[in-house]
């Protein structure tokens, strides 16, 4: 046996691979700082970088009504969203983890099969549907298609902390009396409550960033900021985008560092 078997690998033996992997962050990261530092631009095209800044996009948007309708009806089909998306994929990710169920694999993949099927196909399919049953252009069909795109993430963010829980400690609390549903509020949501608030923001996050289902369904009083943004890129170079986009990158770094600090307070 080789005298360099389980010797520690030094930091200069992995110097290339601390290269490679600063230069994927580097690659992952650049496009948004580049959006972020052009949205502050003076000019009244896209320019990088700015020659001189200014605050005159954000200005825009936030004294824009038709900016401003769309924000306020993506926030509130993402809150809905959540609201919605929330208790189903924990109630799921419970039933699957507790493995009882007699199709259990079959319901596990179809729960998660929004994340394999492209996103254009679901577009394409639920505009057609809700072609027949009139939920087009409705607060109702947009939250109901987005619950349906964030459900999976919930339902894999619960089921990981659900993984890692003794699933005794709910069954004494049941042979104590408890019913089935205050011992779960009582004693195994305390426990899981990181992933089921990880799983409501993501929820939220894929709700309010989701542009592709809601070029097909949403439009009019409905039209959300994504669907808004698209339209105003095909019609015309408006570096307002860059200050929107700028904002919804802020909001979800926020939002996940929310979620990391609840989860190490608790």
């Amino acid at each position: 046996m080789s005298d360099s078997v389980g010797l520690p690998i030094s930091h200069r033996q992995r110097l290339w691979l601390y290269a490679f992997g600063g230069l994927v962050l580097l690659f992952l990261i650049a496009p948004s700082v580049i959006i972020l530092i052009m949205s502050f631009s003076d000019s009244t095209l896209l320019q990088f970088p700015p020659r001189q800044w200014s605050l005159r996009w954000y200005e825009s948007y936030f004294q824009s009504l038709e900016w401003r309708d769309a924000t306020i009806v993506s926030v509130k089909v993402a809150v809905m969203t959540a609201l919605v998306a929330t208790p189903l994929g924990t109630a799921a990710a419970y039933a699957v983890n507790r493995g009882t169920l007699r199709f259990n694999g079959t319901i596990n993949a179809l729960l998660t099969a929004s994340l394999i099927i492209p996103v254009i196909l679901v577009g394409i399919g639920t505009f057609f549907l809700y072609a027949r049953i009139g939920l087009n252009n409705t607060l109702t069909g947009l939250v109901i298609a987005h619950t349906v795109q964030a459900l999976p993430l919930v339902v894999l963010t619960v089921l990981s902390g659900l993984r890692s829980y003794d699933m005794n400690q709910e069954r004494v609390a049941r042979s104590l009396g408890a019913g089935r549903v205050a011992a779960f509020w009582q004693v195994t949501m305390p426990q899981i409550r990181f992933s089921i608030v990880s799983g409501a923001l993501f929820a939220f996050i894929t709700s309010f960033d989701e542009v592709v289902v809601s070029l097909f369904i949403s439009g009019g009083e409905t039209t959300t900021l994504t669907r808004r943004m698209f339209n105003a890129l095909r019609d015309q170079i408006d570096p307002t985008i860059a200050a929107i986009s700028t904002c919804l990158i802020v909001l979800s770094v926020l939002l996940l560092s929310l979620a990391q600090i609840f989860g190490r307070r608790h």
